[in-house]
């Protein structure tokens, strides 16, 4: 099913909708401040392992998780004072953190290192996503694994647009995604170079 929704302000019944597929362990597309995204709730290891067959993805490569404010980032994350600061200068925004997990997330969802990278995008759909549902989602770029991410829904195939519950459209959006900083440690590392500014974070 494709869904338009209002990328300034997301009607409600549809965000409900959303959620609600989200909730019956459904995947979906949506737009972030970058690029789509495929998710479904962090808590359901089958959507979780579906959406790794629909990327061809290892299952020893880790997703990223989209949070809907700084609250939710320390209910999942060790947040250390240093790199509580740095984020707060920079999010909402195009970049993904990386940090050690809490226990209040799956262990499925962990790599052995037991760390998870948060996102908090500059997105009002996805935000309201993520608030509705009152859990983050997974958050992994729209492709197959070592191919370039879709910028525009349209361009999926029928065979997975028929592995995909709702897709939200929201025209084209850029082909590079967020930048990941490792803050789990006593100093930033950038471990990818993406979209925002990283001045930040290198020394």
């Amino acid at each position: 099913m494709q869904l338009k929704i209002n990328p300034q302000n997301p009607e409600n019944k549809k965000i409900e909708k959303t959620v609600e597929v989200l909730k019956n362990g459904g995947i979906i597309v949506y737009p972030t401040d970058t690029i789509y995204g495929l998710g479904c709730d962090i808590f359901n290891k089958k959507a979780i392992s579906k959406i790794y067959q629909i990327k061809k993805r290892e299952k020893k490569k880790p997703f990223s998780i989209i949070c809907s404010d700084f609250k939710q980032m320390g209910q999942y994350a060790i947040i250390s004072n240093y790199a509580y600061r740095l984020i707060k200068k920079c999010l909402p925004g195009p970049y993904t953190f990386i940090f050690k997990a809490k226990s209040e997330m799956p262990d499925t969802f962990l790599p052995k290192n037991k760390t998870v990278g948060l996102r908090l995008p500059d997105n009002k759909i996805c935000w309201a996503i993520v608030q509705m549902l009152g859990n983050p989602i997974v958050s992994t770029s729209l492709n197959i694994s070592g191919e370039n991410p879709f910028t525009d829904p349209d361009q999926l195939n029928k065979e997975l647009q028929n592995k995909i519950d709702i897709i939200i459209n929201a025209d084209t959006l850029s082909n590079m995604p967020s930048s990941i900083i490792d803050l789990s440690g006593n100093a930033p590392v950038i471990l990818r170079e993406g979209q925002g500014d990283l001045s930040l974070f290198k020394t």
